[in-house]
């Protein structure tokens, strides 16, 4: 069953500093209608322009990932995201009067926080998934950093980093399932190590920071000249070292917290892929260079996908008929039944299944050197899966036969051999009246479409014998 797209119950609205802009911003998330996405939407800039959370806008992924469109700028987006990833939200309006979202406590906390404020409800349209088939991967060969994405049921993450240093050394940090994000992520919050902190304010790069928004590992010797950079840019009287490593007035969440805001960036950048994942994500030393351009990479694969329209099938799952529950409802019989399955069945579509073997009769005089499935049982086998569509909502279908009317705009694209699992999907183009049934049909096989058809057929009472 396909689950429903979901937006925010209402508006909510939160306040804070922006990172590296130092500027204080006000943003406002909003519910949005189906199949939106996440668009941010610069309201101190005439026009409200519109950015949309899309990976192609990625301009630079220095300290933080921005987009930009025709001039407009988001900065710092990930924490944001991945909050709305987090959250289960498909569509929001994102409105901020500066130009870079507030860093609040350096993670996604304050933002799902305000997301359960707003509450959650499910929309009218379904919500569609990248589903992973297939091992995919990016290398960043100048750092090392490299992300694969396998097959899974769910969308899990697996970050690793190594920063070759003492003080943090090598973590991991892995989420299950996206549901854990609230419990097991949302609170690990951003970092930086000493040595990158003084280099990043003698640049004047970094003006909103705090230590209790940045963990700070020290790395390097705090000499009293650093101490006085960090006491002026954070307005401290001290600053010390813990025994952990860590600047003072901040206490680790998590032992592997670094790992775990990696994480949640990975998080965040790849919801720049514009669609829900289902796949597993093993992130080494991930950074948002290499996140988004993973990103591009998974987006090119989504945008593939829905040119080839071809919907995601559970085979596995326990058919709607069997066999012997579809020649109780079709007349047909071997060797002229052409469907083995129905996988899916509601009152607008079906979707059915033909293993096509080597043993089929036909293969025996067309082309046997070369066996092909004839064109035309192919079309045959469609509408034997919509005569299911059709007898399935009929009290008697034994009683009834659908029979050709019109065959018309028929494709076929690929070769159907020996081996291949031909599924077709059938769903109505208009309702039923007066027992003319309307009906476009897709046939696949793997990730390719390999023939279409519009069909109109007509529903007639069976004569008995006298």
């Amino acid at each position: 069953m396909s689950e429903k797209q979901k937006t925010l119950g209402k508006e909510v609205s939160l306040s804070g500093i922006g990172l590296h802009t130092g500027r204080q911003v006000n943003l406002t998330m909003k519910p949005a209608k189906e199949n939106t996405g996440f668009v941010f939407v610069r309201t101190d800039l005439e026009g409200n322009p519109q950015v949309e959370a899309d990976v192609n806008y990625v301009t630079t992924t220095e300290r933080g990932t921005t987009l930009e469109k025709l001039g407009v700028k988001i900065h710092t987006c990930e924490h944001l995201l991945a909050a709305l990833v987090g959250m289960d939200i498909d569509n929001a309006i994102l409105e901020m009067n500066s130009a870079e979202a507030p860093i609040m406590d350096g993670s996604s906390k304050f933002f799902v926080e305000a997301i359960e404020e707003a509450g959650v409800v499910e929309q009218d349209q379904n919500r569609e998934y990248l589903v992973i088939k297939e091992v995919m991967n990016y290398v960043d060969p100048n750092t090392g950093s490299e992300i694969t994405i396998i097959p899974s049921e769910n969308y899990e993450i697996t970050t690793m980093v190594d920063f070759g240093t003492k003080i943090l050394g090598t973590q991991n940090a892995s989420l299950k399932n996206i549901t854990d994000f609230k419990d097991e992520i949302s609170s690990a919050r951003t970092f930086s190590f000493l040595h990158e902190l003084e280099m990043l304010l003698d640049s004047g790069l970094i003006k909103g920071g705090d230590i209790s928004n940045a963990i700070v590992y020290v790395d390097k010797e705090l000499t009293p000249e650093t101490a006085e950079k960090l006491k002026k840019a954070f307005g401290k009287e001290e600053v010390t070292i813990r025994p952990n490593g860590v600047l003072d007035n901040l206490t680790l969440n998590y032992p592997n917290e670094a790992a775990r805001h990696k994480l949640l960036d990975v998080i965040g950048d790849l919801a720049l892929t514009g669609v829900k994942i289902k796949g597993k994500v093993i992130a080494t030393k991930p950074g948002h260079f290499v996140n988004t351009q993973f990103a591009k990479k998974l987006n090119r694969q989504w945008k593939l996908q829905k040119k080839k329209n071809v919907p995601d099938f559970d085979l596995k799952a326990e058919p709607v008929f069997d066999i012997n529950g579809i020649m109780r409802l079709l007349p047909h019989r071997p060797p002229f039944l052409l469907i083995d399955k129905i996988l899916e069945l509601s009152e607008s579509h079906v979707v059915g299944l033909k293993n096509v073997s080597m043993n089929e009769p036909f293969f025996v005089g067309h082309f046997p050197k070369e066996p092909v499935m004839p064109g035309v049982l192919q079309i045959e086998a469609m509408a034997q899966a919509g005569g299911i569509l059709v007898l399935a909502n009929v009290p008697d279908p034994e009683n009834y036969s659908t029979y050709f009317v019109k065959i018309d705009k028929v494709k076929f694209k690929k070769k159907v051999i020996p081996g291949d699992t031909l599924i077709f999907k059938i769903e109505l183009i208009e309702p039923i009246r007066r027992g003319i049934v309307h009906m476009q049909g897709y046939g696949y096989v793997g990730d390719s479409v390999v023939v279409e058809a519009e069909l109109m057929a007509q529903v007639a009472k069976t004569k008995l014998d006298s």
